[in-house]
């Protein structure tokens, strides 16, 4: 009888679950979601767009540029003198080279702020340049 107690205190010990795998497994998985997550960058100001009826979805966007009513360009929260968006553009689209550029122009902006952007991201190399709209 004594042995047998012996035996089963012994039993008890030796079933502990190890959770140290399943610990490495969730850490790994973390890191490949945080690692392949697509990072959007926000303009840094609210614009009012333009209504059209017809509308494409973007899927792959890296840069996202808003101009406001006063002719202001916002590029990741900041506000991007004429002279350097160019420059802001090149760095941002270098983590993503595929990515397409969105222009979220007021309806209230004129064309002037809109084609320097569109020829700012040209001459960075941006190959897909769109603008976002509404819906009508």
């Amino acid at each position: 009888m004594a042995g047998r107690g012996a035996a089963a205190k012994a039993n008890e010990e030796g079933s502990e679950i190890d959770l140290t795998p399943m610990l490495d497994v969730v850490f790994i998985m973390l890191i490949f979601f945080i690692v392949t997550a697509v990072f959007i960058k926000e303009p840094g100001v609210e614009v009012s767009r333009p209504s059209t009826a017809e509308r494409e979805a973007i899927k792959n966007q890296s840069v996202l540029v808003a101009i406001n009513e006063k002719n202001e360009i916002w590029i990741d929260r900041k506000k991007v003198d004429e002279a350097s968006v160019k420059s802001v553009i090149e760095r941002i689209a270098a983590d993503n080279p595929l990515g397409a550029l969105v222009i979220q122009a007021d309806g209230d902006s004129n064309a002037g702020a809109y084609a320097l952007v569109w020829d700012a991201a040209k001459k960075a190399g941006v190959a897909n340049i769109s603008i976002a709209t509404d819906p009508k």
